[in-house]
């Protein structure tokens, strides 16, 4: 919607548009990213995995809110325990909303491709060829998604506030005072982008595919659904490394996501820049950040 998410160690901020021009901003705290959990490879990327979809989620929901309809109830004139189960039924929605989604996206991008591998056993045997071919048919239908969804109007301004996280980001990292005119110069481009995540996600789900050995058919989509999580697990690390070193081998498979980025990163108007600085600076310090690692600029 028309705002920006940043997030900072345990704080995440959104900071959104509303519609009479002004930036409101909600800045709250989340999980301790220093537990037991976030130190231990692909288990961190897993609770990580839906810490973000359920903050995602949250934030969506936060935005949509300066835009409701009319005939939606102002809380300002509810009671208290109006005003709890009301809330109580913004949660229930919330959450119905993440499972259904979850489920259309298993559905949709693991489910479909393997069905329509399946009709291959009738050309070969291998079956490390099949699961290849159900990658790469897992990949060309997320980007038909992509572009189909790309050419929404909706979608296109929340590509464009998209953009304007990563040129904020890359403004305070690049060293430059986080203003617009530095913010509008920066790429929009970012090797930690979700999308970038979500590209490695299915790439490293063909070669782990390949080693699922079921004969019934049921089976083998059962395993692929479970081993969703590891996969997004093995998948963030990938993407921890990319934001960590700059070499030949982590810029080559920060490629594929770097690429997808054109599709769902845009260059952001002044007023989405204004959102975006308003997000980094409710949760982030950027000039200590920047005085503390000046020598690196």
């Amino acid at each position: 919607m028309e705002g920006v998410m940043m997030r900072n160690g345990n704080k995440y901020a959104v900071a959104v548009r509303k519609p009479d021009k002004e930036i409101a901003v909600d800045v709250k705290n989340t999980r301790d990213i220093n537990d037991l959990w976030h130190k231990i490879p692909i288990i961190r990327g897993i609770v990580t995995f839906i810490d973000s979809l359920v903050i995602g989620l949250g934030t969506l929901m936060y935005s949509a809110s300066f835009f409701e309809d009319e005939d939606t109830p102002d809380k300002s004139t509810l009671s208290e325990e109006e005003l709890k189960k009301l809330e109580k039924k913004e949660k229930a929605e919330m959450g119905g909303t993440l499972v259904l989604s979850l489920a259309l996206a298993m559905g949709i991008f693991f489910a479909l491709p393997y069905f329509i591998s399946l009709g291959l056993n009738r050309i070969t045997d291998s079956q490390a060829l099949i699961a290849f071919a159900e990658g790469i048919i897992r990949i060309t239908i997320f980007l038909g998604y992509v572009i189909f969804i790309s050419r929404m109007e909706d979608i296109r301004r929340t590509f464009m506030y998209h953009g304007a996280e990563h040129k904020c980001i890359n403004c305070v990292e690049a060293g430059l005072p986080l203003n617009v005119e530095n913010v509008r110069k920066s790429t929009r481009f970012h090797k930690r982008c979700g999308t970038s995540f979500i590209f490695i996600v299915f790439i490293i789900s063909v070669f782990v595919f390949m080693f699922i050995r079921f004969d019934n058919t049921w089976m083998k989509l059962g395993a692929r659904l479970l081993l969703i999580p590891v996969i997004a697990g093995i998948s963030y690390e990938f993407i921890r490394l990319a934001g960590r070193y700059d070499n030949a081998f982590v810029n080559a498979i920060s490629k594929p996501g770097l690429w997808l980025q054109r599709l769902t990163v845009m260059e952001p108007e002044d007023d989405m820049i204004e959102v975006g600085i308003a997000s980094v600076e409710a949760v982030f310090d950027w000039k200590e950040f920047q005085e503390k690692n000046k020598e690196c600029f």
